[in-house]
């Protein structure tokens, strides 16, 4: 499965440099220095590797160099790029209660009493945290649930289930 670390939402700049929007946590070890990524373009289902020559921080996005994109018009014509890594190559996490966003999605949601609400289809990433988001078995509609201790209690990848135990309300169609 095909995990995407990062999207390339524009050039910065006449010498090729990329604002690329960071979607890992490792953003260090993906974007360092001599190492090679995947690049696919929109409406593309092939990937090409790229090179990083270097990246920094600048206003919350990553600026990047990429090895052979030297100007601003070869920058643009990457415009939307995500970079991609297989999902085989993570390294297990070595927190038992940390999760990769893939591993999440597609598991069933059930109340503690064992009542069936859904299925989580993505994992939100905001300010405020992470929030589950769910589509509700009953009527298909999305349900977000903060992916808090006291809401999620419990989490097994090898039953493909999440079970919550939410306040009051939260599963109400609003």
């Amino acid at each position: 499965m095909e995990l995407v670390v990062g999207r390339v939402a524009k050039s910065h700049g006449v010498r090729g440099e990329l604002v690329v929007e960071v979607r890992t946590d490792a953003p260090e070890e993906r974007f360092a220095p001599g190492a090679t990524l995947r690049g696919r373009l929109p409406k593309s289902k092939q990937t090409r590797p790229y090179t990083v020559e270097s990246a920094r921080e600048h206003s919350g996005r990553l600026l990047v160099f990429l090895d052979g994109i030297a100007d601003r018009t070869a920058a643009d014509a990457l415009r939307g790029m995500l970079f991609v890594i297989d999902s085989a190559d993570l390294p297990p996490t070595e927190d038992p209660d940390e999760y990769y966003d893939h591993e999440l999605e597609g598991l069933a949601v059930q109340l503690t009493d064992g009542t069936h609400v859904g299925e989580v289809t993505e994992v939100l990433h905001s300010a405020a945290g992470e929030l589950l988001s769910v589509r509700a078995a009953d009527d298909g509609r999305e349900i977000l649930i903060p992916f808090v201790l006291a809401i999620v209690p419990t989490v097994s990848i090898a039953d493909r289930l999440v079970v919550i135990d939410p306040p009051e309300g939260l599963l109400d169609p609003e």
